[in-house]
């Protein structure tokens, strides 16, 4: 019997409606469809056309990952965690959370050495859970990418006019009155930033590498020159002394839950070196170098920021810090004759935000290109281009779409949409390299680990929630003890009980399982600390993306199974094991 041909879904009006009527039969065939480690880095890398060039080193990588991290954030975050949560010990705050940017480094880097694609966090789910959890982890993480690109690039306006040494009501933007408060001030200077830098990764990743790795060195040389002045004027007792007697004193003055609500905040300014990851496909060796570029990154950042917190904290009693500008409030405010400093800070600032969009939209359009590749959006945006080698079409697109939204829309606006969907992908990425672990898609049972996941979620879930709600006490401190005492069970058990399935031949978590579930436990904590906005913006994206995947996203991906670009993997799979260490050997 002749089977039927396969009609196009976007074929015409008719073609579409029929492909809508059979929406539930398609998302149960694609939405749970993984891809092996091995297709990723052969058959879904040739739909770019051109290839990426391996032109990167692990100097270029650190230097991305610290370009990408060392932003304005810690010029802002700082200020609040000091004076509103930890005090002076801000420093054991900002060491806290480069501990959890580092536990969640280490999943990166075990699936980029495996997995050297541009896809990052995309790919990682892709091959673990399905296409469905990664489109949706993925837009997520490239709106959280558009947006904060965008109010980055808004904020480069600002410490521009300090280090101009102009006053704050002089302004580099103009005001459009008819427009609603918040999209009415108009900012050329941020268009202009990001269509440039936009150009710049067009042009080539190596030049790009280059320019970050100039801007990067002029950075922590301001840096540099903050934390000696700091060192050098402040006073020792400020770390243990506040100005106002009334208020608590000592080093830890608001208690150890103070230090935790600090890394929460200051957690923020660690976000970045997830972009170094999409620069695998890219990179020379990338057994070798990519663990040593990104968890070299998030060293190196992390003992910088500790650096910065210590300086800030010997200028000025944590009473007196200016929560939303601490380190040129510290300098005007503390002693006299360093005033000028806060305009050193600026350029600083200045160097630091462009390393950071330079990162940033590095990342973002490698994104879009794997996503482009996966068939879930235009195949349009998977092209690589072959004199350049880089994806032109993603970068582009994501540009001017970051400078509309950067030309109008106000930084405060902006920052309450950011940062949930980044902590959420690396909670997604820690779930997802212990199922890999764990689980051979075809040969081995997957419940036993998708329960422990669970289970150790929710005791998370709960401990977070204790935590934040939970009035003090003797009964709070009970709750929160159990609440450990039952993660520690639970991974116990799973530990001793579930055998891993494979073990990766070249590098890998250490302490598995151990490493991820404290990422896990971490990233659940710190997505407590949000603030409702995030949550509501979350929640309208992640079902714009459930719209978007089901009126077109499942069919596009339909098609190309039936047209033979992709292949239906499920229960049925290949045993993946094999091709991993094919794989593997190739490397």
């Amino acid at each position: 019997m002749k089977m039927e041909s396969h009609s196009p879904s976007f074929s015409s009006f008719k073609s579409y409606i029929r492909a809508l009527s059979d929406t539930p039969h398609r998302l149960i065939r694609r939405a749970c469809s993984v891809a092996t480690s091995s297709e990723e880095t052969s058959a879904v890398r040739a739909r770019s056309g051109s290839e990426m060039k391996r032109t990167l080193g692990w100097h270029d990588l650190i230097g991305f990952g610290v370009g990408g991290m060392v932003g304005a954030g810690v010029f802002i975050t700082t200020g609040s965690a000091s004076h509103i949560y930890a005090g002076p010990a801000v420093v054991l705050s900002y060491a806290i959370a480069g501990l959890c940017a580092l536990l969640s480094a280490f999943c990166y880097t075990e699936f980029a050495v495996d997995m050297p694609v541009a896809g990052g966090a995309f790919s990682y789910i892709r091959v673990t859970f399905g296409e469905f959890l990664a489109f949706l982890t993925g837009a997520n993480l490239i709106v959280d990418y558009v947006l904060s690109n965008a109010a980055v690039a808004r904020g480069f306006t600002s410490y521009l006019g300090t280090a101009l040494g102009l006053s704050a009501r002089t302004q580099l933007r103009f005001t459009i009155h008819g427009l609603p408060k918040g999209y009415n001030e108009i900012d050329p200077i941020a268009v202009a930033v990001v269509l440039l830098i936009t150009l710049v990764i067009c042009y080539s990743t190596k030049e790009s590498s280059c320019l970050n790795m100039v801007l990067t060195a002029l950075h922590i040389l301001f840096i540099a020159f903050v934390i000696m002045m700091g060192f050098w004027r402040g006073d020792w007792k400020n770390f243990t002394e506040p100005e106002n007697p009334k208020n608590p004193h000592g080093f830890i003055p608001f208690g150890v839950s103070g230090v935790f609500n600090g890394a929460a905040v200051v957690y923020m300014s660690y976000i970045g070196y997830d972009a170094v990851s999409t620069m695998a496909e890219e990179v020379k060796d990338p057994v070798k170098n990519i663990p040593i570029g990104v968890s070299g990154s998030v060293i190196i950042v992390t003992v910088l920021y500790c650096l910065m917190a210590a300086s800030m904290s010997a200028l000025l009693p944590y009473d007196m810090i200016d929560a939303d500008a601490p380190f040129s409030g510290a300098f005007k405010e503390g002693p006299s004759g360093l005033k000028w400093v806060s305009n050193v800070i600026g350029v600083g600032a200045s160097f630091g935000i462009l390393t950071s969009l330079l990162v940033s939209m590095l990342g973002q359009a490698r994104y879009m290109c794997v996503i482009g590749r996966s068939c879930v959006v235009p195949s349009w945006f998977a092209k690589v281009h072959h004199s350049t080698s880089t994806p032109v079409n993603a970068s582009a697109f994501l540009g001017i779409f970051t400078a509309a939204i950067a030309l109008f829309t106000d930084l405060n606006i902006l920052l309450d949409l950011v940062s949930i969907g980044t902590l959420f992908v690396f909670y997604m990425v820690a779930n997802a390299v212990i199922y890999r672990r764990y689980v051979t898609i075809g040969t081995t049972n997957p419940w036993p680990t998708l329960s422990f996941l669970f289970c150790f979620s929710l005791s998370a879930l709960m401990f977070t929630l204790l935590w934040h709600f939970a009035p003090a006490g003797k009964p709070r401190v009970f709750m929160l003890g159990a609440c450990i005492s039952a993660s520690i069970i639970v991974l116990h058990l799973f530990h001793f009980l579930v055998p891993q399935a494979r073990k990766p031949e070249v590098w890998g978590v250490p302490l598995m399982p151990w490493i991820p579930c404290i990422s896990i436990f971490l990233n659940i904590f710190l997505l407590g600390a949000l603030q409702k906005q995030c949550y509501l913006r979350f929640g309208f994206f992640s079902v714009l993306t459930v719209l978007v995947y089901v009126l077109y996203s499942v069919h596009s991906s339909y098609d190309a199974e039936e047209d033979g670009i992709l292949r239906r993997k499920t229960g049925e799979n290949m045993v993946e094991s094999i091709e991993s260490e094919v794989h593997t050997l190739k490397l």
